[in-house]
């Protein structure tokens, strides 16, 4: 399972990937932040067909095996309300020399954000809602806009 509702687990992803023949980890997290481009973020609602993207990370994870076959790679994206400063994403890659862990830690992030269908919805301090595409630009949908009669 690529998905979770709960707090990511570090600890976890890591003993997934531990081999004594892999010299070199790469961790990344992906956290909501709230800098001053985001206007006050407090907290980022991940939304998916969980079907989908379950799926679709797995032919993910078998493209990150076929580039880098020697390395062991965990992922692990959360769903639901996420507050500021929590992860949303971890990504654990173990390989036998520090660029091979590099190289698939990056590649894996990359094509999540490319080809992994996981909407995303700001929350914000003033009460505000701001749906955000994988880009990361904040978006309007049409459900969005006021209706004109």
């Amino acid at each position: 399972m690529y998905l979770t509702r709960s707090p990511i687990s570090l600890d976890r992803l890591l003993a997934e990937v531990a081999h004594p023949a892999l010299g070199g980890t790469c961790v990344f997290l992906g956290t909501v932040r709230d800098g001053p481009e985001e206007h006050g973020v407090t907290a980022i609602e991940y939304s998916a067909y969980e079907d989908m993207v379950e799926a679709e990370f797995g032919r993910l994870a078998a493209d990150a095996r076929g580039r880098w076959p020697d390395a062991r790679i965990a992922v692990r994206h959360r769903l639901g309300t996420i507050p500021a400063g929590e992860a949303s994403i971890a990504i654990v890659s173990a390989a036998p020399h520090r660029a091979q862990a590099f190289d698939a830690c990056r590649f894996v992030i990359e094509e999540v954000k490319r080809r992994i269908p996981v909407w995303k919805k700001e929350l914000r301090v003033d009460g505000t809602e701001v749906w955000v595409d994988p880009s990361g630009h904040p978006t309007v949908r049409p459900s969005d806009s006021p209706t004109h009669a």
